[in-house]
């Protein structure tokens, strides 16, 4: 209800569609989380980094600044290792906030155990959420032995169709890879494999305001066709914009706010610990 708490549930279990009401009558507001890393291990550590540890640091920033939110997009690479016991320390972390979290998988991740164990209390592997005038759509890029990504048939199809039945609402798109190369030769190798294929599917339809993903541990924004194209930084490690090799970046882990107005407009930023507050 418009300025209570936030009721969330299957509309449709065919096609796995949640739908939200969005506390504000004129715009919803997302937080984007990705690249958390979680190790089966709670010693492990990424780059020095305790994973769990950042990540719980990054979402007291959130609380800090932008919450509550509607939604939390999580845009993979949850786990570092894909094991049982690692997306139950994510869990953890996860089931603490009411809020609901809807996830999609990285290279890191296994889309099977994802399904399997990310459907439970606020926790969603949901392929679309509706909330308000704004259809969410969170696709599986996932591509086994590789750590680039690709859309199948069965994605792309889903894509196709949900636009295709949903052109009254402006729609966002998730997914971990890039589909367009963002200046880091490693990582451009590792980015969506058929992106031509996305990229045609998108352009049957006026109707997509932007598309978001994970992956490159860094922001980027740029824009296609009037869509937006932007990442996000990690909430662990960060990688150096613009580096032909793997090379850490120093500036600190954090999220993405998104306030999406019932008109299609979008604001967005970034935020980082360390680096000041809204």
């Amino acid at each position: 209800m418009i300025g209570g708490l936030v009721k969330i549930g299957p509309t449709n279990t065919m096609s796995n569609l949640f739908k939200i009401e969005q506390s504000h009558q004129d715009y919803a507001e997302l937080l984007q989380i990705t690249d958390t890393h979680i190790f089966a291990d709670e010693e492990e550590r990424f780059d020095d980094i305790d994973t769990k540890a950042s990540l719980n640091d990054v979402l007291n920033l959130a609380r800090d600044n932008n919450w509550p939110v509607d939604a939390l997009l999580a845009t993979g690479d949850l786990v570092h290792d894909a094991k049982t016991i690692a997306y139950e320390r994510l869990l953890e972390v996860f089931t603490s906030i009411k809020e609901p979290i809807f996830c999609l998988p990285g290279n890191h991740d296994s889309p099977i155990l994802m399904h399997q164990l990310l459907n439970t209390k606020n926790v969603h592997t949901s392929k679309s959420i509706e909330i308000g005038s704004w259809l969410i759509i969170m696709l599986d890029t996932f591509l086994q032995n590789t750590h680039a990504g690709q859309l199948q048939q069965i994605e792309l199809d889903l894509l196709d169709d949900l636009l295709g039945k949903n052109l009254d609402k402006h729609v966002l798109i998730c997914l971990h890879h890039p589909p367009v190369e963002i200046g880091s030769e490693w990582m451009d190798i590792m980015r969506l494999n058929n992106p031509d294929e996305f990229f045609a599917v998108l352009d049957k339809y006026h109707h997509v305001k932007a598309v978001i993903w994970g992956h490159i541990h860094q922001e980027f924004n740029s824009e296609r066709n009037g869509v937006r194209l932007m990442a996000s930084p990690s909430t662990c490690v960060q990688f150096m914009p613009e580096s032909g090799e793997y090379r850490r970046d120093d500036r600190a882990a954090g999220y993405r706010y998104l306030k999406l107005h019932t008109s299609g407009e979008i604001e967005t930023y970034t935020l980082r610990l360390n680096e000041g507050t809204v």
